[in-house]
């Protein structure tokens, strides 16, 4: 069910073209490099256009990469409102663990309001090389890579500084981001479950890893262009929206224009308005100049297309009291529209077999000993080029009064998802593959995935969706030689099991 705490409205009752937003849609689904998942818009604090291509839904969380940095800012912004840290603090200050081995005088220095502007003094990322001194504690790896600038001087798109930020959070308070937002945010906000991906010290990531709903990112975006307030409480002060919300450092020589105009406290400057963003199209966008918040969700490899397209179909859209845009049959088309939204299905063939997704009998490689005769289970091992190379078996199988799934093993563990047709089917991934269509919480430790098939003569092709991520895995099992690929649309950028492509649930 779709959150009901931001308030629904229609666009012409709040200003706004329909006849634009609906332009603004087309662009999504038809610009090279963009593929929508979600989109909801706000105006003057109504939810004037909201959507899901199928087999996203809105009640279901979505990994939002490094728009996690946006919510990570905002426990540090509580945080400093509490008193619990400040942001002219050391970094190293708050782990004294660590002061004897870090010597170098940049890193000593290195302020808490510098790694939430990425202006550690370091000129690239550093995660790997943080890593590489520790595996297990990046705060430790981080300190102890000396930044090449006096910090507060440079920008660098640097994980480790989030990831720093996150965890004096999480030290300071003796709970995790998700825990410590949980009464000052998420509830206030009416932000149901979330989950966030840990590293090997156990804490949250803070810079990627959050999985939240749509509503979620549109009403952190709604709750700073209130300037922190909701419902007539004030939950982040004022000076902390502002301070987050301006650039603190230059980024003019990033190659994308809404990347190069400055950035802020883990929100970037852009063109029109302020943001928070993360990997393949999660935005937050707030527009304070027409009193709007736009978020979406994707897996769009070209952003900046995204945006462009917002610009140039959105902007226009927004009226003034001098000027009234806007009509009910517009309304009416734009809502009749995206209560239908679907994305493509698997890229098969033009021609292919009535029944594209069971194996043919003479083809089965393996009867199943359990129904001799009614049950066909046809297994592939890996060709080489794969995406996925922990993948090792496929399997299919099919009878005549059962579903037919699809089991990917990795190691001990087995992915199942149920395969029809060429139409989105949706299951929790489970031993069995039965349950389809099944809601947040129905099997938490189950991993969410829609399939979509068809069939080639021999080569069945697949589509697998991992609905709580942007990703898409395209499989084409070859049953004249028992072979399968398996290729990313994009490529999952924590590199988990197939199993882990799912929101983490205690």
């Amino acid at each position: 069910m779709t959150p009901t705490t931001l308030p629904r409205s229609t666009p012409s009752a709040q200003n706004v073209d329909a006849a634009g937003i609906s332009a603004f849609v087309d662009a999504l689904e038809t610009t090279a490099g963009v593929e929508p998942h979600s989109i909801m818009l706000l105006r003057h604090g109504q939810v004037v256009a909201e959507g899901w291509w199928a087999p996203y839904s809105a009640d279901r969380a979505h990994l939002l990469y490094s728009l996690s940095k946006s919510f990570t800012s905002s426990a540090v912004g509580f945080a400093v409102a509490e008193g619990l840290m400040g942001l002219d603090d050391t970094v190293l200050g708050h782990f004294p663990e660590l002061d004897a081995e870090v010597t170098d005088p940049r890193s000593r220095s290195m302020r808490v309001r510098h790694v939430l502007a990425m202006a550690s003094g370091h000129r690239a990322e550093t995660l790997d090389r943080a890593l590489a001194v520790d595996p297990v504690d990046v705060v430790r790896g981080f300190l102890l890579t000396p930044p090449d600038d006096e910090p507060g001087t440079v920008f660098a798109y640097n994980q480790p500084c989030t990831f720093a930020a996150g965890a004096i959070v999480q030290r300071v308070t003796g709970q995790s981001l998700s825990e410590y937002l949980r009464p000052r945010l998420l509830d206030p906000l009416g932000i149901g479950e979330v989950g966030w991906q840990r590293d090997e010290s156990g804490r949250e990531l803070g810079f990627s890893g959050l999985h939240a709903t749509t509503h979620a990112i549109a009403a952190l975006g709604q709750l700073y262009l209130q300037q922190g307030e909701w419902d007539g409480t004030q939950l982040l002060p004022r000076e902390w929206v502002a301070e987050a919300t301006r650039s603190h450092v230059s980024n003019a020589g990033e190659s994308n224009p809404d990347w190069a105009q400055g950035y802020g406290f883990q929100f970037w400057m852009a063109r029109h308005g302020y943001r928070g963003d993360g990997a393949y199209g999660q935005f937050a966008v707030v527009l304070p100049e027409h009193d709007v918040v736009l978020a979406l969700t994707g897996q769009s490899l070209d952003m900046q297309a995204v945006l462009d397209a917002a610009w140039a179909h959105l902007l226009p859209v927004f009226g003034t009291d001098a000027a009234r845009i806007g009509d009910a049959a517009a309304d009416d088309s734009l809502a009749t529209r995206l209560a239908d939204l679907t994305l493509p299905g698997v890229a098969g063939p033009t021609e292919h077999d009535a029944a594209p997704v069971r194996p043919a009998a003479e083809e089965a490689r393996v009867g199943d000993q359990h129904s001799p005769g009614t049950e066909r289970l046809v297994s592939f091992t890996a060709a080489d080029g794969n995406d996925q190379p922990s993948l090792s078996v496929v399997e299919l199988r099919a009878s005549a009064d059962a579903a037919t799934t699809l089991t990917l093993v990795e190691g001990d563990s087995r992915l199942v998802a149920r395969v029809e047709a060429e139409d989105w089917v949706v299951t929790d991934g489970s031993d069995d593959g039965s349950r389809e269509g099944v809601g947040v919480g129905d099997h938490p430790a189950a991993t969410p995935v829609a399939a979509s098939a068809t069939r080639s003569a021999d080569l069945l092709h697949v589509d697998l969706v991992f609905v709580e991520t942007p990703h898409r895995l395209h499989l084409t099992l070859d049953e004249a030689d028992a072979t399968f690929t398996a290729l990313w649309e994009t490529q999952p950028l924590h590199a988990p099991r197939l199993a882990e492509l799912r929101m983490p649930r205690d």
